[in-house]
C-alpha cells in the first residue's frame, strides 16, 4: 500500500497546480468584469480587446501546461512572468498616464499574481516572493510612483505573503513525498529481507548447520571446516536477525554502518556510532571495500588466533576507520619487500582506494602487537561520492 502511494504521486505539487488554475479562472472572470466596465474610457479600446484576447489564451494555454504536467517546469514559468510583464507595461499604449495613475493595472493586479503563484510553487517561497516584487515593481513603473502606505494599500503584503505561504506549502509537499518514498523504498527492502531469510534459513543455514554438525562427530581434519561452517551459519544468523536497511538505496548516499556491519563475525567486532554515517556512495562503497581488504589481511596473516576490532568515527568534517588487531604484527621492511616483489595488495587495494577519496590510510604496526589501519576520508569528498 505504502510502495503504491509513492509510485503514484510522481508530483506532490500536482494538488497545488490544480487549485493554481481554479484561482487563474477566477481571476479571468474579474478580469473580463474589469474590461467590460473600463474598455470605453481606455484610450484605444480595440487594442485593449486584443490584448484582452491575448490575456485569454495565454490564460487557457497556461492553465492546460499546468494541468497536463508539461509547463511544469523553469522555462514556462519565466514564460509567464515575462508575458504579464508585457500586458501589465502595454498600460502605456492602451491608457492614458492619469487613468493609469487613477486605476489598478490593467489587466488587474489580481490576474497578474498568477506568476506569483506558479514560481511558489515551481521555485519555493523565495522564487514566489521575488516573482511578486517584479510584479509589483512593473505596477509601480506603470502608474509612474511608488506607493507604499500600508494602511491604504497592502497589495505589495498580499503579493509576498502569496509567494511564502504556497512556496512553503509547495516545499512541504515535496519534503513529505520524499519522506514517503523513502518509507515505501525501505518496506519493500524489509520484505524482501524477510523473503529472503525464510528461503535461507530453509537452505544455507540447514546446510552449514549440517556440515559443523558431522564434521565436529567425524573429528581429524574436517574439523577446521566444520568450524569455519559454524562461523558462517552465525554470520548469516546475524544478517537475517538484523534490522539495517540503506534508507537511501536508491539515492547518492549510502550509511557507513549498515555497509561495514555486515562484515562482523566471531573474529571481526565493530563498534559504530548510534546514528547513521552518511557518505557518497562511491565514497561509502569505496571505504568498505578498503576496510574488507583489511579484514583480509587480518585473516591470512595476523595468526589464527587474531582479532580484529572496527572503530567507525564520525568527526562532522572528516570519516574515520579504525581497524585494529591483536595479531603478529607485521615486521619492518616487510612491506617494502613485498612491493618489491610485485605484491602490490595494501598499496594499491588500501592507500589507492584512500587516495582516489582525497583521504589518507596510515599504518601503525610492531612485530608482537598486532596492526592497526587508520582511514580518514574528508566529509566533502565523502558527501559527495568524489
Amino acid at each position: 500500500m505504502l510502495t503504491t502511494m509513492a509510485k503514484n504521486g510522481l508530483d506532490p505539487t500536482a494538488p497545488l497546480w490544480r487549485a493554481a488554475q481554479v484561482f487563474r479562472l477566477l481571476s479571468c472572470v474579474y478580469a473580463t468584469g474589469f474590461q467590460i466596465a473600463v474598455n470605453p474610457d481606455l484610450r484605444r479600446p480595440a487594442l485593449g480587446w486584443a490584448l484582452f484576447a491575448v490575456l485569454i489564451g495565454w490564460s487557457a494555454a497556461c492553465a492546460v501546461a499546468y494541468l497536463r504536467g508539461f509547463g511544469r517546469r523553469p522555462a514556462w514559468v519565466l514564460a509567464e512572468l515575462v508575458i504579464v510583464v508585457l500586458l501589465m507595461a502595454s498600460n502605456t499604449i492602451v491608457t492614458n498616464p492619469q487613468w493609469a495613475a487613477d486605476n489598478q493595472t490593467w489587466p488587474t493586479t489580481l490576474w497578474a499574481s498568477n506568476p506569483t503563484i506558479s514560481a511558489a510553487i515551481q521555485f519555493g517561497p523565495a522564487g514566489g516572493m521575488l516573482t511578486g516584487l517584479v510584479v509589483m515593481a512593473t505596477n509601480f513603473a506603470v502608474k509612474n510612483y511608488l506607493a507604499l502606505n500600508l494602511g491604504h494599500n497592502a497589495t505589495v503584503i498580499i503579493e509576498l505573503a502569496i509567494g511564502l505561504a504556497i512556496g512553503m506549502a509547495a516545499q512541504t509537499a515535496r519534503r513529505a513525498h520524499a519522506e514517503l518514498q523513502q518509507a515505501a523504498r525501505l518496506t519493500a527492502a524489509a520484505q524482501e529481507r524477510e523473503r529472503l531469510s525464510r528461503q535461507v534459513h530453509d537452505g544455507a543455514i540447514q546446510v552449514l548447520a549440517l556440515v559443523a554438525k558431522k564434521g565436529h562427530e567425524i573429528g581429524g581434519a574436517t574439523a577446521e571446516l566444520a568450524d569455519l561452517a559454524s562461523e558462517q551459519e552465525r554470520a548469516l544468523r546475524r544478517w537475517l536477525a538484523s534490522t539495517d536497511v540503506d534508507p537511501d538505496t536508491d539515492g547518492a548516499t549510502v550509511d557507513l554502518c549498515v555497509l561495514l556491519r555486515r562484515r562482523e563475525s566471531d573474529r571481526v567486532s565493530l563498534s559504530l556510532p548510534a546514528t547513521p554515517v552518511p557518505l557518497g556512495r562511491r565514497a561509502g562503497t569505496e571505504l568498505d571495500a578498503a576496510v574488507g581488504n583489511a579484514l583480509d589481511n587480518v585473516g591470512a596473516h595476523a595468526g589464527p588466533d587474531a582479532h580484529a576490532f572496527v572503530l567507525v568515527e564520525d568527526l562532522g568534517d572528516s570519516v574515520v576507520v579504525s581497524v585494529r588487531d591483536d595479531g603478529v604484527g607485521i615486521a619492518a621492511g616487510r612491506l617494502d619487500e613485498a612491493a618489491g616483489q610485485g605484491r602490490l595488495g595494501i598499496s594499491q587495494s588500501i592507500v589507492g582506494r584512500l587516495a582516489s577519496l582525497g583521504g589518507t590510510a596510515q599504518l601503525h604496526s610492531e612485530p608482537g602487537e598486532g596492526t592497526e589501519w587508520e582511514l580518514r576520508v574528508p566529509r566533502g569528498e565523502a558527501a559527495h561520492g568524489r
